[in-house]
């Protein structure tokens, strides 16, 4: 795991919230539902790139379209993908960008990103708005874990032995930041879902 403080600075956040509000303009924010039970998630979300993250009834899984809309994912903007090109050390593109919001009691559990098929290459997550406490553990569940608070502007990459680690948000911190302006936490999640030939 690499974690890099203060990795974007204010007027890069705000770039790249203008562009984020772009993209949610076109592809606006969901809640997901857990697979069978349907409960839903306390994170809203949305996606960016040819590939989405959605998770419903039938399963987690990749998709091109928006669940509602039905509609083409927004492309990720250029503020954003200069940072997996600075930080992600991998010759390809992402493919997805998926779009948390946290909101109040929002928090998500531990969990692994395996729903792609390249795991040699890394998750980059960008952390816009309220401090989050992170939980990162190992590769297995149950084991021991660490926390870390990720501030506004703070980049994490997950690579290499930690790139199937399980980790989550236990919770956020609200009023720690003013970026948004009427609180919360984004959460920008940078992947690479197919194998580059």
């Amino acid at each position: 795991m690499r974690y890099l403080p203060e990795f974007l600075d204010r007027s890069a956040q705000e770039q790249i919230l203008r562009d984020l509000r772009e993209a949610v303009a076109r592809a606006p924010l969901f809640t997901p539902v857990m697979p069978g039970t349907a409960k839903p998630f306390s994170v809203r979300m949305s996606n960016m790139g040819v590939l989405g993250w959605v998770s419903d009834k039938a399963g987690y899984r990749y998709q091109a379209s928006h669940p509602e809309l039905l509609t083409p994912w927004p492309g990720i903007p250029e503020s954003i993908l200069a940072v997996w090109n600075r930080v992600s050390n991998y010759p390809h593109a992402p493919e997805a960008c998926l779009v948390n919001f946290y909101g109040g009691e929002a928090k998500m559990g531990l969990h692994q990103d395996r729903d792609e098929e390249d795991f040699e290459a890394p998750v980059v997550s960008i952390s816009l708005g309220d401090t989050a406490l992170f939980r990162l553990g190992g590769t297995t569940r149950g084991g021991k874990t660490q926390s870390l608070k990720l501030a506004s502007g703070d980049v994490l990459i997950l690579e290499g032995q930690s790139r199937l680690a399980f980790h989550g948000i236990d919770r956020v911190i609200g009023g720690s930041s003013t970026l948004l302006k009427d609180g919360g936490r984004i959460n920008l999640t940078l992947r690479r879902v197919t194998k580059s030939l």
